[in-house]
């Protein structure tokens, strides 16, 4: 038995794969021993295919990590290929929002608001009566304004017939100083020539009474010459009379015009009453109420225009490439279905840190660069057509092609 065990062992050992087995079988051996050894030749077999798979597997398995890699680094390659492609001539930021104009309205005037026509987010129309401060102590401002016009148009009316009257009236007083005066020195010589008569003659042929009424009479007609002359003294200033009329039409006319500004005035305050709106856009911000006593100057609400940009602050080293004029696309936050389309309209000049309300202060103590942001205001071309409104202050991404 020990002697054909170690036959099969040679055998198992010599025989390439059992093919010398089945052709070399020595003629003394039994059916059973032969299919004994085919068994075990076909075990063999069996367990090197086993070994030779297995060990073929481990090498597979060995290799995929290495592939793996190496797809990843391919992928890895034309993802960044791609990306630079398509980013090479776009400069985009996130540091961006939506404005537009809001104008702030405030009365001009204070009183209680006595009639309120809008609601918060309404639309209004430019001209739209907005509300209304109560008129009547403006109306009656008014009135008064409008009396006093009336009164200074009166007296004007009444200077400029002085004024006429003046221009007749005063050559004339002076012809009638100088013919007084004239008369008032004929007076004058007769009373002269009566008093060298009496005084000429014999006093035998006169009285006392003669003598002293002649005396009596030159003095009185010396008198009434002087006084003749200081009348045509003062009757002689027919320019400074007629220019003093003329100056108090003068005077009238800035009284009527002073009436006039001040019924202006009033009216003027008179329509402050009514607020309108100056621009159509969405009401915000809104304060007051109807019996709300409001103060001039006080800020109300806003009006939010529907006309609406974007304001991008770009990084300073973003900005070599963008020029005005070149195309943008926007994303909104707010509505990730709109694109907006649009264009850079200018960059302003200065960053948002020098224009601060506490600029930065470089030249003292140790420094820290920090990267400035610069504003760029970018115009919507496209996109809103079918959006109601813009708020303000909305996030965007725009992205500028700057190729």
């Amino acid at each position: 038995m020990s002697e054909t065990a170690d036959e099969d062992a040679d055998l198992r050992t010599d025989a390439p794969r059992g093919e010398r087995l089945r052709t070399e079988r020595p003629p003394s051996r039994s059916r059973d021993e032969d299919r004994r050894i085919r068994e075990l030749h076909e075990r063999d077999d069996d367990e090197t295919r086993d070994d030779d798979r297995a060990h073929d597997g481990d090498r597979r398995k060995s290799r995929w990590p290495l592939i793996i890699l190496v797809l990843v680094l391919v992928i890895s390659a034309i993802a960044g290929i791609t990306y630079w492609l398509q980013t090479a001539g776009l400069e985009t930021t996130d540091d961006a929002y939506t404005e537009g104009n809001a104008v702030s309205i405030a009365p001009k005037i204070s009183g209680y608001v006595t009639q309120l026509d809008i609601n918060d987010n309404t639309y209004v129309k430019a001209g739209q009566l907005l509300l209304t401060i109560d008129p009547r102590e403006y109306v009656a401002a008014v009135d008064q304004a409008r009396a006093n016009l009336q009164l200074a148009q009166y007296q004007l009316a009444s200077a400029k017939v002085d004024l006429d009257m003046t221009q007749v009236r005063a050559p004339a007083t002076l012809d009638q100083a100088e013919a007084q005066l004239t008369q008032a020195q004929a007076n004058l010589v007769n009373a002269q020539r009566e008093y060298h008569r009496q005084h000429a003659v014999s006093p035998q042929a006169t009285t006392q009474q003669i003598i002293d009424q002649v005396n009596a009479q030159l003095r009185s007609q010396t008198a009434a010459v002087a006084s003749a002359n200081a009348q045509v003294r003062i009757a002689g200033l027919v320019n400074q009379t007629i220019q003093a009329a003329e100056d108090t039409v003068d005077e009238r006319q800035a009284q009527v015009a002073q009436a006039q500004a001040n019924l202006e005035q009033a009216e003027v305050n008179l329509s402050y009453t009514e607020i309108r709106a100056p621009v159509a856009g969405w009401i915000t911000q809104r304060n007051v109420d109807k019996g709300s006593f409001v103060q001039a100057g006080q800020q109300v609400f806003y009006i939010v225009t529907p006309h609406a940009w974007i304001v991008a602050n770009f990084k300073e080293d973003q900005l070599a490439r963008i020029r005005p004029g070149q195309q943008v696309a926007i994303d909104v936050d707010a509505y990730p279905k709109l694109h907006l389309r649009g264009h850079v309209d200018s960059i302003q000049a200065g960053s948002g840190a020098r224009f601060s309300a506490f600029p930065a202060e470089n030249a003292t103590g140790n420094f820290v660069k920090i990267v400035r942001r610069v504003p760029v205001k970018i115009d919507i071309d496209s996109g809103l057509q079918n959006l109601h409104e813009m708020p303000l202050g909305l996030s965007v991404e725009p992205t500028v092609k700057v190729r």
